[in-house]
């Protein structure tokens, strides 16, 4: 249930071309330290860039973060793409609202996220796939740090890569 599908460097070295040769039509992409990183609010253009291209391929994208509304809605604005605030990652709500805002099946869906306690195990807890991306920045929210030990411990791959 801890293990993800694959791993990734950030959400921009995960390649388009690969997602589509493995069928994927959705991706749900976590916000903070995945997309930007936390309480940040300008997106890098290398990210805009990516979903971006991501739109243009087909794929359906949706951002699902456990953030509160107004940011996450408005973030989501500026890339084009729906949003499911206040999620409560891992549970199955804010994914599965997801998969509904997508129109996907669960087995073209990818999740993309930063988390292993929160992204990871809540995919798996709806049968989705996901890739687990490094943060991009080190600081976190407090619960984060937290789970971010114990991240450590359960997966020494990303004891390796940090």
């Amino acid at each position: 249930m801890l293990r993800p599908h694959a791993f990734a460097a950030r959400l921009t070295s995960i390649s388009l071309d690969e997602l589509a040769a493995d069928g994927v039509q959705g991706l749900i992409v976590d916000l903070d330290n995945t997309l930007l990183a936390y309480r940040q609010e300008a997106l890098a253009e290398e990210d805009a860039a990516w979903i971006a291209a991501a739109l243009a391929r087909g794929l359906r994208v949706v951002l699902v973060s456990n953030n509160f509304n107004e940011r996450v809605t408005r973030i989501g604005a500026s890339l084009g793409v729906p949003t499911v605030p206040s999620a409560l990652k891992p549970l199955p709500r804010g994914f599965l609202r997801a998969l509904s805002i997508l129109g996907t099946k669960r087995r073209a869906t990818m999740v993309v996220g930063d988390q292993l306690f929160t992204d990871v195990l809540g995919a798996r807890l709806c049968g989705l796939r996901a890739i687990l991306t490094d943060p991009i920045a080190e600081h976190d929210f407090a619960g984060t740090r937290v789970l971010r030990f114990f991240e450590r411990l359960v997966l020494p791959e990303r004891r390796k890569r940090n």
